[in-house]
């Protein structure tokens, strides 16, 4: 997922409605599975959750075991990134010789490929303005094959929406970490590690709601706590109110008084 180009660069242009292209993955091709070796790939917090909860572990054993921070193209908050296997191929570690052992949960770029979503960080979750790209590697046959898609049948055959609605709302909370929130102690600010725990190792976030103070500090109903409590979407999304109220001073969550 990048950032919406304010032009058209390099000669590509995004999708139009209407446009087709041609693409399709079968286990026949002799590229199958090469694009899940040496990946460098992004996780969001949606991602997270759907991985973790596919593989029964807590987020926080997750994240050690199958994952990396990195300063990328955000300089003042670190990605998460898929950890590759340490074998010659760097495989994907949910890679093996008949497919993907993850497949109904896989992350977005994969889902999404071979198509990249661009997002524009201006306007509200609601009217989010998105365009689509094609990505092309050269070891691929698929976009050689015959059937055609257009981005819509793509995104519904690929199960996507649901994805594009999680990230929409990971945009507003990644545009204020880009901001530099955390003022001189940059990297090492307590408040980075904070928000980063609020985004992305949720079991230990929802520990943080019922073992610290903080159902005692904020105005939070008693069925917000059964949702956030009892579902890792909601408790993410709360996770994202939280981190805006604490960075900028806004949002729906009110402090008692």
């Amino acid at each position: 997922m990048k950032e919406l180009p304010h032009k058209v660069q390099n000669g590509h242009r995004p999708m139009l409605e209407g446009d087709t292209f041609r693409f399709e993955c079968r286990p026949d091709l002799k590229c199958f599975t090469r694009c899940c070796r040496n990946a460098d790939m992004y996780l969001y917090p949606y991602d997270i959750i759907r991985l973790k909860n596919r593989l029964g572990v807590p987020s926080e054993r997750f994240l050690e075991q199958h994952t990396f921070t990195a300063f990328r193209d955000n300089p003042y908050f670190p990605s998460v990134m898929l950890k590759m296997s340490d074998t010659d191929s760097n495989a994907c570690p949910f890679l093996t010789d008949e497919g993907c052992t993850i497949y109904e949960d896989r992350p977005i770029s994969c889902r999404t490929y071979p198509l990249e979503r661009a997002v524009a960080r201006a306007g509200t979750n609601a009217d989010r303005i998105d365009c689509y790209f094609i990505a092309r590697h050269s070891y691929c046959l698929g976009h050689n094959q015959f059937r055609q898609w257009t981005v819509e049948d793509w995104i519904e055959n690929q199960q996507i929406r649901e994805y594009n609605e999680m990230n929409n709302l990971w945009v507003e909370i990644d545009t204020i970490f880009r901001n530099k929130p955390w003022g001189e102690q940059a990297i090492n600010s307590p408040a980075l590690k904070m928000s980063f725990m609020a985004c992305f190792n949720l079991d230990r976030f929802k520990n943080f709601i019922r073992e610290s103070t903080f159902l005692s500090r904020f105005e939070v109903t008693p069925e917000k706590i059964e949702q956030i409590m009892n579902s890792d979407v909601e408790l993410m999304k709360f996770g994202f109110k939280w981190v805006k109220f604490f960075l900028t001073g806004k949002g729906p969550l009110e402090q008692k008084k």
